[in-house]
């Protein structure tokens, strides 16, 4: 099993829009109401968002053996050396696998001059905050907050390089 990290091209975007929801859909089960998923992933994920990610934001890519299983999204560095890990999703198949990582790590090289990375993550996301934590990423705090008539706990964390 070969993995390979790129950048997106425009016509990577179905198939991104595919693991968002597979991978969503399978993390937040019992976490946040379906209909909100569903929701949210239709709007966070729309034709119009995909190419508003490919131009304005790095946009990588994670495949194994030639199938897009992986994706991650960053924020331009800020003049502070801050970057926004908006977005991490592996197909669940494909998570413990590596990609990931290499995602995180790839992201970092093409970030120049990146000194921060900031994250939030859902706290019962057991398995992002435990990748987070493992990749040494630190709470800096929790707050609660309303998605889209749901309220979520959630935790902000910072990756200092």
């Amino acid at each position: 099993m070969k993995s390979t990290i790129r950048n997106m091209k425009a016509e990577d975007a179905q198939l991104i829009q595919e693991v968002a929801k597979i991978s969503w859909n399978a993390t937040y089960e019992g976490i946040i109401p379906y209909d909100v998923q569903e929701r949210f992933l239709s709007s966070a994920y729309s034709d119009e968002m995909m190419a508003r990610r490919l131009d304005h934001s790095l946009m990588l890519i994670g495949e194994q053996d030639g199938i897009l299983v992986g994706f991650a999204n960053f924020s331009p560095v800020n003049d502070d050396g801050e970057s926004e890990l908006a977005a991490i999703y592996l197909h669940p198949e494909y998570q413990g696998s590596g990609i990931g990582t290499a995602l995180l790590q790839e992201g970092i090289v093409q970030l120049k001059n990146v000194e921060k990375i900031y994250i939030t993550v859902e706290k019962d996301n057991l398995i992002g905050k435990s990748f987070y934590d493992a990749k040494g990423f630190k709470m800096i705090e929790q707050f609660e907050e309303d998605f889209d008539g749901h309220m979520m706990q959630s935790v902000r964390m910072v990756l200092t390089l």
